[in-house]
């Protein structure tokens, strides 16, 4: 798999960071980390890719923009930044794609102003104008479950004069955390006041030296080769060097609560599974099962819902799509963030599985799939979400005739080597 594409984001950005020299070894190939590594260049930090390494040298200072920094479809890249941004001594603007302009900025926006930074948008949309300077450190709440608005806040509270400590109520991705500690960085983590709540703290103003980071294989990029290897009866696929974060990998335990024959080197108990650059890593190995429809023995529908959600963000139409094979089929609820990523991923996934012929009811914040189901070759609008693309790649291999995915080059945001890999791996 190519790299991480959320531990990239993060070891770049903290790379331009510290001082010295910095070497990143499998850094993402994805359009969302290139737009990330152009911001840093426009912000003077010297960053050079030397094939699969990519040297980070900076002073640790950052420089003012001479134009806005474009982020592309990333919201990734806007929403780090702009906490970085927050505590420099000029102004900038970010600014991205009609896509990432329609995405809600609020949500950092808010908690970087009770900090002290200026901020202007467009109705809580970016292009977003940052006028930063001196920050105070705040104790924030996260009004919903959200990485990048934790990571935000954390990256600000490094600029911060004193202790910034933002407390989530559902356990999200902690690659913020882990980068920070891999850099030397002192950061705290625990249980909240409250049963259930978890915190994250920093405190500032920090300075920190490089140091050489290597990004494991995505695991998100993973999740459709796992999928698609899985469902094919017969298949047999093994996944190296894959991230094994336990904020990441509640795909591959509902799978296996599915019923599929999934293992992991934690599951089966061999040496293979370690830490490198403070993040786990290992191997997944994947069967293909025959009678994949008649895994479960309850008719009523799995559901995900709650705190489940936050982890499984990226692989909700993946799993919508899944749930179309399985008895009962799959029930997904309280997921309305979907409604405000590349596109609408829950009218998204509905229209897909109902062209491919497929029993769908769609709410507010989420949707029930019917299954088992025998799905039909369609045409599917990827509205341009590489995660929409990707999905229903893995349903074309299980539908009965030709599949077309229109738009399907969007998947260059996230895996721009998906095609040609499940090209490789697929038999005629």
């Amino acid at each position: 798999m190519p790299g991480d594409k959320s531990i990239s984001h993060r070891a770049a950005i903290i790379a331009a960071l510290a001082r010295g020299t910095s070497r990143i070894d499998n850094l993402s190939t994805s359009e969302d980390c290139a737009a990330t590594i152009r911001c840093l260049k426009a912000l003077g930090v010297s960053i050079e890719q030397r094939g699969p390494e990519v040297l980070v040298q900076s002073t640790g200072i950052l420089t003012a923009p001479s134009a806005p920094l474009d982020c592309g479809n990333s919201g990734t890249t806007m929403r780090l930044l702009a906490g970085i941004l927050a505590g420099q001594g000029f102004e900038s603007i970010l600014t991205g794609d009609k896509s990432l302009r329609s995405r809600p900025m609020q949500r950092i926006i808010e908690p970087l102003t009770m900090m002290g930074a200026g901020i202007s948008s467009v109705d809580g949309h970016a292009p977003l104008a940052i006028r930063g300077g001196p920050l105070n450190p705040i104790e924030y709440e996260l009004l919903m479950a959200s990485a990048q608005v934790k990571s935000c806040i954390l990256l600000a509270g490094l600029n911060a004069d004193g202790r910034t400590r933002v407390v989530e109520k559902q356990t999200t991705r902690d690659h913020t955390e882990r980068i920070l500690r891999w850099f030397q960085t002192h950061v705290e983590t625990g249980n909240g006041e409250r049963e259930g709540d978890r915190f994250a703290s920093v405190t500032g103003p920090a300075r920190f030296a490089a140091c050489d980071v290597n990004i494991p294989g995505d695991v998100s990029s993973a999740a459709y080769f796992v999928a698609a290897a899985a469902m094919l009866d017969g298949s047999s696929v093994e996944i190296a060097n894959v991230g094994l974060n336990p904020t990441r990998t509640l795909f591959l335990e509902q799978m296996r609560a599915f019923g599929f024959s999934i293992k992991t080197d934690d599951s089966i108990k061999t040496d293979d599974l370690r830490d490198d650059s403070n993040e786990p890593r290992g191997t997944i190995r994947i069967s293909g099962a025959r009678a994949f429809s008649r895994m479960r023995e309850a008719d009523d529908a799995l559901t995900l819902h709650s705190a489940l959600i936050p982890q499984l963000i990226d692989e909700l139409p993946l799993l919508a799509v899944v749930g179309s094979q399985i008895d009962g089929g799959i029930e997904i609820r309280d997921a309305a963030e979907l409604r405000v990523k590349e596109s609408d991923r829950i009218a998204a996934t509905v229209a897909g599985l109902r062209a491919m012929g497929a029993e769908v009811e769609e709410f507010a914040g989420g949707l029930k799939v019917t299954g088992p189901t025998r799905l039909r070759g369609a045409q599917i609008a990827s509205r341009g979400d590489h995660r929409i693309a990707m999905s229903f790649s893995v349903a074309a291999l299980i539908a009965e005739g030709e599949t077309e995915i229109n738009d399907a080059e969007c998947v260059a945001v996230s895996f721009p080597e998906f095609f040609d890999l499940l090209d490789s791996i697929v038999e005629r």
